[in-house]
C-alpha cells in the first residue's frame, strides 16, 4: 500500500474546520465527491492520510480534489486551484504532500479563465516530469502568462538551493500546467526559507518574487519523497486590454439587412484586431419576440434565456448559392432598410420571418439529416422543444400570455410532446424554430471561433431577468415569483425608480437543485462567449421587488430585508397606525400641493374617508388600475399629467407593511421626500430619519452578503469564463468584498462614483480586477453628457481634466480624447468604450447630433432600442487616419 500524507498549510482558529473533497480511489462516494475531514495538527497545518493499493494506482491516473474551509459560524468557503490534481505517475511510493490554500479571488485565478487560457496563452516548451525519487523534494508553483522569454527559478537558505546566491538559482521547468524542480534534500534540510525568482532566457537572475520569504518546514520526521505545492508565484502579472461595447443590432455592414447580424461580428473582429482592441462586448442576444412589434426591441426582456434572436440571422448565409433565388426579392429591400438611421424593427422582422419560412421549407429535409444538427438538437432539447412550442402557441393564439392558451395554459410535458411530435399537424410550424435556432447557433459559433483565431475575446451579457410571459416562466413557474416585478430604486437617471416588469427569482427553489437553471445558462453562454457581464449583479444580494399591482419602481422595496419592528418604533415614541403610515396619505392640502389646477379632476378618482382624508375608489386603488383606465382613453398632455399626479398620490406613503409579519415594516425609498412624511410632527420625522438610515445602510448588510454567498460561489465554480459584475447603483457595502473574494471584475464608471459624496470616479484609482468605462448603453455618451449639466461639466473640466478656465460648450474631439486617454492609462484590467465615444475623437467620424448617439434611456418604458452605427464596418476598416490614431493610443498605454 502506498501512503499519501497531505498537509495543508493554512492558518485557522479554534472552532474552525477543514475538509478535503475529491474523487478519491477506494472511498465509496456513490457517484458524488467524497468529503473527508482533515485533522488539525498545529496552528499552520491540517492533515489527512490516504492509502492506495497497487491495483488502484495501476488502473487510475490519480484524482482531483479541493479544500473546503468552514468557519466557527458554519459558513463554508472552498479554495480555488485551476489544476489541483494528484498524479500516481508522480510517485509510486509513500509520499508527503505539503499543499497550499488558494483563494477563489486570487488575481492569478482570473488569469486562468478562458480568455487567458485559450486566447492570450503563452506558448512554451513542456517537460514531462519523471517519478519523484526518494529523498527528493519537488517544488511546484504556477505563474500564468509568464513571458516566453522568461523562466522561473528558486533560491533559498539551504545548500541545495544555493544559500541565497543569486548566481546559482535552480531553474524550474514547465509541465503544461505548473513549473517544477526536483531538489535532492540533505538529512538536515527539514527547515529553511526560499523564494521563487525571475530568470532571463539564459537562466540569469532578474529579481525575486514579492512578499516575505517562503518557509519549508517538515511537519514530521520523514525520508519519504516530498511534494511542495506552492500555489502561485508572487509576480506582478498586470495584463491589460482594451475593449469596445456595442449591441449586435447596432452593427452596420454592406451585407446586413437593416440590422446588425451575427455574421457582421466577424467584420468587426477584423477591424478590432487591426487596431489592437482585444475584446468585443455585446448586449444580450436572446430572443425577445413577444408581440412582433417594436416593443420587443428591449434586449433584456428575453422570452428564453437560451434561444437566440432570429433578428440576428443572416438569411444570405443560410441560403448560400444553392437557395439564393428564394431570397432574391427580400434582398432587394436591403437598400431601403439600411437607409434608415436606426433599426426599423417591425419591417426587419417581417421580412426576415418571411425569408426564414421559405428557407425552412426548401432546406428542412437536408438540414434535419445533418449530423451536426442532430447533435445540436440532442444537446439543447431540454430548452429547445419548450421554446419552439411556446413560440408556436404564442403566434397561434396571438398572445404570449399562456393564460389564454386553453389546455396549454400550464406546461404539460405529455401534451407538449404530442404537439411537437414529428408528423403532427403543426410539426412544421414548430420545427421552423428548431431550424432557425440551429442556423443562429452556427453563425454565432462561427463568429466566436473567428474572434478567437484573431486573438479577440467575445464578451456576452447575462440579463438579470426574463420576460414575465416567456418560455422560461411557462416551463418552470416555480422558479419565479410571478406576483412580483424586478426593478431599481430611484436615482439620478430615473427619479421614480425603474420597473423592468420581470418576475423576481424564487431563490429557495433554485437552490434546491444547486441552481441548475443558472448553471445551464452559463453553459449555453460558453458555446459563444469567453467572458460575460452579469447584468445588475446587485440582484444576487437583494432585488428591488415591486408588487404586480404597481407601475412605478418607487413602489418597491429590497428583498430580502430585515423589517423595522413595531417595538423599535415605539421605543422612539413613534406609534404606527397603518392607515396613516402605510396607506396613501391624501388630504385637501396634499391634493392642492400635488395637483394644482387639476384638483377637481383628481377628486373624481377619490372618495372621502372621515372629515379630513381621502382614499382611492375601488376601481382606482392601484397604479395598474389607473394605468389601465388611461390606456383606454386617448392620452393628451393634461391626461398624462393627471395620471402622474394619481401615481404620486399612490406612492405618498412612509412605510410598506411586511407580508409575513404584522409587526414588521419597510421604509419607502426616499420616504423623507413624501408629503406624508413632511406632514408629520418634527420630532417624529427625526426618529423616523434615524431608523431610515439604519434600515437602508446598516441592518441589511449581513443578510445581503449571506444571500450573495449562497448563490454566486456555486455559479462561479461552474464556469471558466471571465466574469464581470455590473455593480452600479445603490451598492451595498458587502459588494466589493464579495466581488473580490470571488474574483469578479467590478465595473467603474467615471461619472458614477461609488464613494459617498464623490462627484466623479478617477480611473487612475481603479482596482486591477475591474472594467473602466466613460459610459454605458444605459447612459448618455461623453458628448451628450457634456451638455446635460453645465455646472457638472465645468467641475469635471477643472477637477478631472486639470484644465483652467471655462469648459468648452461642447465636447470637442480634444476633450473626448482626453477622457479616453484617462481610461486607457488606468490600472484596470480592461478599458471598454462605446464605439460612439471612440468615434467622437475624430471630427469626420462623429455624428453631428450628440443626442443621436444614445442607445437606451432607463426609466422610459417606451424607449425603443434602434441605434445603429452611421457608417459601415467596411468603411471603418478603410478609415486609416482614425484607425492609426486609435491603435497608437492603445499601444502607447501598453494595452
Amino acid at each position: 500500500m502506498m501512503k499519501l500524507d497531505i498537509y495543508l498549510r493554512f492558518g485557522t482558529r479554534p472552532g474552525q474546520k477543514l475538509n478535503i473533497v475529491g474523487n478519491f480511489p477506494g472511498l465509496d462516494h456513490q457517484g458524488s465527491l467524497a468529503v473527508v475531514p482533515m485533522a488539525y495538527t498545529d496552528r499552520y497545518h491540517w492533515h489527512v492520510q490516504f492509502s492506495f493499493s497497487k491495483e488502484m494506482r495501476s488502473t487510475l491516473n490519480g484524482f482531483e480534489y479541493f479544500y473546503v474551509f468552514e468557519d466557527e459560524h458554519g459558513i463554508a468557503t472552498r479554495d480555488w486551484c485551476k489544476n489541483r490534481f494528484f498524479s500516481f505517475k508522480a510517485a509510486n511510493r509513500d509520499v508527503l504532500l505539503l499543499d497550499s490554500w488558494t483563494d477563489m479571488g486570487a488575481v492569478e485565478n482570473v488569469l486562468h479563465t478562458v480568455p487567458f487560457e485559450n486566447i492570450f496563452s503563452v506558448e512554451r516548451n513542456q517537460v514531462k516530469p519523471m517519478q519523484i525519487k526518494a529523498s527528493t523534494c519537488r517544488f511546484t508553483v504556477d505563474t500564468p502568462l509568464l513571458s516566453a522569454s522568461l523562466q522561473l527559478g528558486i533560491i533559498g537558505s539551504s545548500g541545495q538551493l544555493g544559500n541565497w546566491s543569486v548566481n546559482h538559482p535552480r531553474t524550474l521547468r514547465f509541465n503544461g500546467a505548473h513549473w517544477f524542480v526536483d531538489v535532492e534534500m540533505e538529512t538536515t534540510d527539514t527547515s529553511f526559507e526560499y523564494k521563487y525568482c525571475l530568470l532571463d532566457g539564459e537562466g540569469k537572475f532578474m529579481g525575486y518574487e514579492g512578499g516575505e520569504n517562503r518557509k519549508f518546514q517538515l511537519p514530521v520526521s520523514s525520508r519519504v519523497p516530498c511534494l511542495v505545492q506552492d500555489g502561485y508565484a508572487r509576480l506582478e502579472t498586470k495584463w491589460r486590454g482594451t475593449g469596445i461595447a456595442i449591441p449586435v443590432f447596432s452593427l452596420r455592414s454592406e451585407k446586413s439587412l437593416g440590422v446588425g447580424e451575427f455574421t457582421d461580428i466577424k467584420l468587426l473582429v477584423d477591424w478590432a484586431a487591426s487596431v489592437s482592441v482585444r475584446m468585443i462586448q455585446l448586449l444580450p442576444v436572446n430572443d425577445t419576440t413577444s408581440t412582433h412589434t417594436q416593443y420587443d426591441s428591449y434586449p433584456y426582456a428575453a422570452i428564453s434565456a437560451f434561444a437566440l434572436h432570429p433578428m440576428y440571422a443572416s438569411i444570405q448565409t443560410i441560403a448560400g448559392k444553392k437557395h439564393a433565388k428564394i431570397i432574391k426579392s427580400h434582398l432587394a429591400e436591403k437598400a431601403k432598410l439600411n437607409a434608415s438611421e436606426g433599426v426599423d424593427y417591425e419591417s426587419v422582422m417581417k421580412l426576415k420571418w418571411d425569408a426564414l419560412r421559405l428557407l425552412y421549407k426548401a432546406m428542412k429535409n437536408d438540414v434535419f439529416q445533418e449530423k451536426s444538427y442532430i447533435e445540436f438538437f440532442h444537446e439543447n432539447e431540454s430548452w429547445l422543444v419548450p421554446y419552439a412550442a411556446f413560440s408556436y402557441l404564442r403566434d397561434s393564439f396571438g398572445t404570449p400570455d399562456a393564460s389564454a392558451w386553453g389546455k396549454y395554459e400550464k406546461y404539460n410535458p405529455a401534451l407538449i410532446k404530442a404537439l411537437c411530435m414529428q408528423g403532427s399537424t403543426h410539426f412544421d410550424d414548430i420545427a421552423l424554430h428548431y431550424f432557425i435556432q440551429y442556423q443562429l447557433h452556427l453563425q454565432l459559433k462561427d463568429a466566436h471561433d473567428h474572434a478567437n483565431r484573431k486573438g479577440i475575446v467575445l464578451k456576452g451579457d447575462i440579463a438579470i431577468g426574463v420576460h414575465r410571459n416567456g418560455a422560461d416562466t411557462w416551463t418552470n413557474p416555480s422558479l419565479y415569483n410571478l406576483d412580483m416585478q424586478a426593478g431599481a430604486p430611484p436615482d439620478d437617471f430615473a427619479v421614480k425608480g425603474q420597473n423592468w416588469g420581470f418576475p423576481t427569482y424564487n431563490w429557495g427553489t433554485m437552490k434546491s437543485d444547486n441552481f441548475a437553471w443558472w448553471r445551464q445558462r452559463f453553459q449555453q453562454m460558453s458555446n459563444y462567449f469567453d467572458a460575460f457581464r452579469i447584468d445588475h449583479i446587485l440582484g444576487f444580494f437583494r432585488i428591488w421587488s415591486i408588487p404586480d399591482h404597481a407601475v412605478e419602481g418607487i413602489m418597491g422595496r429590497f428583498v430580502p430585508a430585515i423589517p423595522v419592528f413595531r417595538n423599535e418604533f415605539e421605543k422612539r415614541g413613534v406609534f404606527i397606525a397603518q392607515d396613516r403610515f402605510c396607506n396613501p396619505y391624501i388630504t385637501d392640502e396634499v391634493i392642492c400641493q400635488l395637483a394644482g389646477t387639476l384638483e377637481p379632476e383628481v377628486k373624481h378618482f377619490l372618495q372621502k374617508e372621515g372629515e379630513l382624508n381621502y382614499r382611492f375608489k375601488e376601481n382606482f386603488n392601484t397604479q395598474v388600475k389607473i394605468e389601465k383606465y388611461f390606456s383606454g382613453n386617448g392620452m393628451t398632455d393634461t391626461k398624462s399629467e393627471l395620471k402622474q399626479v394619481l401615481f404620486n398620490l399612490h406612492s405618498n406613503v412612509v412605510l410598506w407593511p411586511d407580508k409575513d409579519n404584522a409587526n414588521g415594516f419597510h421604509f419607502r425609498f426616499n420616504a423623507h421626500k413624501t408629503l406624508s412624511f413632511q406632514h408629520l410632527e418634527q420630532d417624529i420625522q427625526q426618529q423616523l430619519s434615524s431608523l431610515y438610515e439604519d434600515y437602508f445602510f446598516h441592518r441589511q448588510e449581513h443578510i445581503w452578503e449571506h444571500e450573495a454567498m449562497e448563490k454566486l460561489p456555486a455559479l462561479r465554480q461552474c464556469t471558466d469564463m471571465l466574469i464581470c459584475g455590473e455593480d452600479l447603483g445603490m451598492v451595498p457595502k458587502s459588494v466589493p468584498k464579495v466581488m473580490s473574494l470571488l474574483g469578479f471584475l467590478s465595473m467603474e464608471v467615471q461619472r458614477m462614483p461609488k464613494q459617498f459624496n464623490a462627484s466623479f470616479f478617477d480611473p487612475s484609482n481603479a482596482p486591477y480586477l475591474s472594467v473602466v468605462t466613460p459610459s454605458t448603453h444605459d447612459m448618455s455618451t461623453i458628448r451628450e453628457w457634456w451638455l446635460e449639466d453645465r455646472s457638472k461639466t465645468q467641475q469635471f473640466y477643472n477637477e478631472q481634466l486639470w484644465q483652467h478656465g471655462d469648459a468648452p460648450a461642447h465636447a470637442n474631439n480634444h476633450m473626448v480624447r482626453a477622457v479616453i486617454l484617462q481610461h486607457l492609462a488606468s490600472p484596470a484590467m480592461w478599458a471598454v468604450f462605446q464605439l460612439q465615444d471612440l468615434f467622437a475623437m475624430n471630427e469626420s467620424l462623429r455624428l453631428e447630433d450628440p443626442y443621436a448617439e444614445r442607445i437606451n434611456v432607463p426609466g422610459d418604458a417606451k424607449h425603443f432600442w434602434r441605434f445603429r452605427m452611421h457608417i459601415s464596418i467596411e468603411a471603418l476598416i478603410k478609415n486609416d487616419t482614425f484607425n492609426h490614431e486609435l491603435k497608437y493610443l492603445i499601444e502607447a498605454n501598453n494595452r
